[in-house]
């Protein structure tokens, strides 16, 4: 194994990552918005206001998101393990 294999590795992983936890992410920051800017609006401040809404949104999210999450890592690891005796090489 040289270096920059590695390094490569460990870029792909990190990608794949970033990959998919940003639907995620981005879903629970954009609800986060919206319950920030209600909060503003509004004068509420009560803190379940704003993790409730987050916390459900990030759930439905992942129900929604699952397989093609699934699917990634699968294929990911399935590529990582036909390709052991290259790797070893």
């Amino acid at each position: 194994m040289t270096p920059e294999f590695v390094v490569s590795f460990g870029q792909e992983a990190v990608w794949l990552t970033l990959l998919i936890a940003a639907p995620l992410l981005l879903i629970g920051l954009g609800v986060g918005l919206m319950v920030s800017i209600f909060q503003a609006v509004t004068s509420i401040q009560e803190m379940t206001l704003s993790f409730v809404p987050k916390i459900l949104a990030v759930f439905f999210s992942l129900i929604f998101f699952a397989p093609w999450m699934l699917e990634k890592m699968t294929s990911y690891t399935a590529r990582i393990m036909e390709n052991i005796p290259m790797y070893i090489r």
